[in-house]
């Protein structure tokens, strides 16, 4: 099978052709091109399109692609189901889903950084993944700090940071966060606490259970699902732009994804919403 998706990949578009080269068809080919393109070369080279709006393999409610081609092909291995967590954790900006999505993100990107071919870029992505999966098979249980020494010392520093950030009325990560936040919102729609709380000197579960102090009484995920919605807001007045390319850019999962939260924030929905706007 010859599948087709997005040009410069990073999570779904990698781990799926892993999935689809280990599991489904270790014969497959891929072919990465730009957004407006995957369509009309998958019809003219006969490829399977994957991760785009609007064709079978792709997000479905708050699950991604890795997802629906487990579904799809019926793949009852555990290890999968744990990377699945992990790979939809990352890829929908959900870190609170397990731990490692956070690194995943992290790795994702750089790769991403460093590699412009996009086919090499896969074949790097391989790698990554076939040690993720190893892990989820074999690894899970085991620890890096299993010495009762490092696990004090690791203990006595979290309640230095506690008590270092409780010292003061405004914590100064509040006000360097907010910056943070403004500064990427544009450009980074996968930011997490995780990502960011080693420039704070904060612990991130800290900076998470203190965060809605700070922050309009929101929770970390709340606040970027609002700045989320307004940008939304900003590409509606733009015909050009598709409600599932405005999912895309904005980083919700799918389109149904956006119009759930859309819908919550304003009482109606994206569609709606444009409408609305064309008639002033």
């Amino acid at each position: 099978m010859q599948w087709i998706t997005r040009e410069r990949p990073k999570i779904d578009r990698i781990a799926c052709p892993w999935l689809i080269k280990r599991f489904i068809d270790p014969e497959a080919t891929f072919i990465y091109v730009p957004f407006n393109l995957v369509k009309i070369k998958a019809a003219e080279l006969n490829a399977i399109p994957f991760d785009i709006p609007d064709v079978e393999f792709t997000h479905y409610g708050d699950e991604c692609t890795f997802d629906y081609f487990i579904r799809k092909y019926e793949l009852k291995d555990d290890a999968l189901k744990t990377l699945a967590v992990i790979v939809r954790g990352a890829d929908t900006d959900r870190h609170d889903l397990a731990s490692q999505s956070s690194g995943l993100w992290a790795i994702a990107a750089g790769l991403s950084y460093n590699i412009t071919d996009d086919q090499a870029l896969l074949q790097q992505g391989m790698i990554i993944y076939d040690a993720l999966y190893a892990w989820a098979k074999h690894l899970q249980h085991e620890k890096h700090t299993q010495n009762p020494i490092e696990n004090l010392l690791l203990d006595v520093y979290q309640r230095f940071i506690k008590q270092k950030s409780e010292s003061k009325k405004i914590p100064s990560w509040a006000k360097e966060l907010k910056e943070i936040i403004q500064d990427q919102i544009d450009t980074n729609l996968s930011l997490s606490l995780k990502e960011i709380s080693q420039s704070l000197n904060v612990h991130p579960t800290y900076l998470s259970r203190e965060f809605a102090k700070y922050f309009d009484d929101l929770s970390f995920g709340d606040y970027i699902r609002k700045l989320r919605i307004e940008k939304a807001i900003h590409l509606l007045e733009d015909p050009k732009y598709s409600l599932g390319e405005i999912a895309y850019l904005t980083g919700f999962s799918d389109q149904s994804h956006l119009n759930r939260i859309f819908k919550k924030h304003f009482g109606k929905n994206p569609s709606d919403y444009r409408k609305s706007l064309s008639k002033k």
